[in-house]
This record gives structure tokens, sequence and C-alpha cells, in this order.
């Protein structure tokens, strides 16, 4: 594991025992091995760290460029295991490093939603679906709560509050058949948000809450992957 990864991965772990009430679920879903798709909701600027710290694997985050722009930050993110997501229409130089890392069996994390929300799931981009297709690897869900009030630098070091993490199973999305690239792409789209917002409480869920129990979708199930 990267040393600036465990280092600051261990240092914030730190800071949230000492600052937070925090608890993590279902952290045995989590395969020890293989390529790994984490895909998550976002609320506040700690999300990432926080989910380092509670999954047991290094991730490698997709992150916006800007970001990046402040060299302070930039070295942090660095540190966290990001990337960020390439600018200008260049974008699939991003999508090209994400499955370069699934390609060597590491883990990358992507919030689906592009930027932070208020508190409730919101219209996902693309970005997620076009990996998961691609890559054909197993895609966690994890629902984040309590971190939508932490939106300055400062929560980095003085992480308080009472947050949440809950782990989903990994399941992997259906076929593709035909050649409607965008149609499949907004399918496996909708599957990936429908599996986050299983593991959220209903307030949190957003525009994906009405097909949660409906079976709106079908896909390949855990035992099927061998997880």
């Amino acid at each position: 594991m990267n040393i600036l990864y465990k280092t600051a991965t261990l240092l914030f772990a730190g800071a949230l025992r000492v600052w937070s009430n925090w608890e993590v679920e279902g952290a045995e879903n989590v395969p020890k091995t293989g390529p790994l798709i984490i895909v998550a909701n976002h609320l506040g600027i700690i999300d990432s760290p926080l989910l380092a710290v509670c999954i047991p694997r290094r991730i490698e985050f997709m992150a916006k460029a800007e970001l990046f722009h402040n060299p302070i930050t930039s070295v942090l993110l660095r540190s966290g295991g990001a990337f960020p997501i390439a600018e200008n229409g260049r974008e699939f130089h991003s999508i090209k490093h994400s499955l370069a890392i699934l390609q060597r069996e590491g883990t990358m994390g992507i919030f689906p939603e592009g930027g932070r929300t208020q508190t409730s799931l919101g219209k996902a981009m693309l970005g997620a679906a076009m990996i998961a297709i691609k890559s054909g690897a197993p895609v966690l869900p994890v629902g984040i709560t309590g971190t939508e009030g932490t939106i300055s630098l400062v929560k980095m070091a003085m992480p308080t509050g009472t947050f949440g993490v809950r782990i989903g199973e990994p399941f992997k999305p259906p076929p593709i058949y035909g050649n409607k690239l965008r149609g499949n792409l907004e399918k496996v789209t909708d599957i990936i948000m429908e599996r986050i917002a299983e593991v959220l409480p209903e307030n949190y869920r957003g525009l994906y809450d009405g097909s949660i129990g409906h079976g709106h979708h079908e896909y390949t199930s855990p035992q099927r992957l061998g997880t």
C-alpha cells in the first residue's frame, strides 16, 4: 500500500476517533482481492478519506480537476489516492486511467453524481456506468450519511459530527445488448444509483427512491460473483 495513502488514512482515522462518532456497516461485503469499482453518494469534503478509513483496500478516487488547482489541496488529494477528471472534452483519459487501475486488479472509487449534493441523491452522470461496462469489474455500492455539513478543509483535520458508512453487496450490471450506447449507459447508471439508494435511509434517496423494492432492473447476484 502506498505509504502516503496509508499515512493519510491513519491520520484521518485518528481524527475521526477524537472528533466524531462514526460507524461502518457491511465491511464484510468488500472483496479482498480482484478489481473493484466503489460507487457512493457524495455529501461532503471528507467522503473520500472516510471511505478510505472504512474500506480495507487502497482506493484511487476520480475527482473533479478543479480541486487540484490549489497546490496544497492537490497534495492532500493525491496522498489520499485521488486523480483528476480530465477537462476540456478529454474525459476519455480519465476513463482510460480508471480501466488501467482495474486491469491491475486495483480499486477505484467514483461518485456518480459528479459532485457534492445537499443531502439526497441527484441525477447521476454516465462515467461510472461506462467504466463498469468496459471493465466488467464488480461494483460495490456504498451509502454515506452525516457528512453534508463538512464543506471546509478544516473538517479534514477536525471532522466533527456523526457519520455513517453502509456498504452493500457487490454486483455486476446485466449484459449489454445492441448498439445503443447512450441507452445502455443510462440503464446501467440507473442500476448503480438504485443500489446506492438501497443502502441509504429514505430521506437520502432523492430521485432514486421510487425504484426501491420494485425490481426495476435486473443484475448479477453477489453469489454468482463468488463473493
